[in-house]
């Protein structure tokens, strides 16, 4: 066989072997990176497991702070005018020392005004009763005294507002200056006193005007 035929063989033959081994294919793996795990699945009852945070809201003080004491009033031009008119009637009618004149004006009212806690409904029986060694006169004297202390406005902005005569029944009656007690025991004794001191208020006559006028009450107690 000539030379330059074998050499052409021995091409072909390593071209088929290289072919061959070329496309022998290689067995490989594929590594995946691991995943991270899932997160555990919330309960079914929707409660979170993580602990809540403690509340910020602090627990109310105990006891309640006592509201702010009114303002003690003598100026009385600071009345509205159906005030001062009301005011004014029922001094003059005291000053007269005839009690009619007071029931007069007590009847001019829609309803007649509080005097007392009991059942009585005649406040001129029960004025004589009370205070027979004068006839019933003491109680225009403690009136008049009353209206010429200083007052207070009170519940304002409320159906229950008025002017409230004498300031003593809205004040700390343990906490009155030198100057207020005088004024306390115009219209109170000392015995009085100790017993509004025991009982914590004062608790002896008041007297209460609506804004519109209305004549609400002139009665002892608290």
């Amino acid at each position: 066989m000539p030379l330059r035929l074998s050499l052409l063989i021995l091409v072909a033959a390593l071209l088929v072997s290289g072919n061959a081994f070329a496309q022998k294919k290689i067995r490989t793996e594929t590594i995946r990176a691991p995943e991270a795990a899932a997160p555990a699945p919330a309960p079914d009852n929707g409660k979170a497991t993580a602990p809540q945070p403690k509340s910020s809201v602090q627990a109310p003080p105990r006891g309640q702070q006592k509201p702010a004491l009114p303002e003690i009033i003598t100026d009385l031009t600071r009345l509205p005018a159906p005030v001062a008119r009301m005011r004014e009637r029922i001094l003059t009618a005291a000053r007269s020392g005839d009690l009619q004149k007071l029931v007069t004006v007590m009847q001019s009212n829609e309803t007649l005004p509080i005097f007392t806690f009991s059942n009585d409904k005649d406040p001129l029986a029960y004025w004589k009763a009370n205070y027979p060694d004068s006839g019933g006169i003491e109680v225009l004297s403690i009136l008049t005294t009353i209206l010429q202390t200083g007052f207070v406005h009170v519940d304002a902005g409320t159906p229950q507002e008025m002017y409230l005569w004498p300031y003593f029944a809205r004040t700390e009656i343990k906490t009155l200056t030198p100057e207020q007690r005088v004024e306390l025991f115009r219209i109170v004794t000392g015995s009085d006193y100790k017993d509004m001191i025991e009982f914590g208020a004062y608790n002896f006559y008041r007297l209460g005007i609506s804004p519109d006028g209305t004549w609400q009450f002139f009665v002892a107690g608290d």
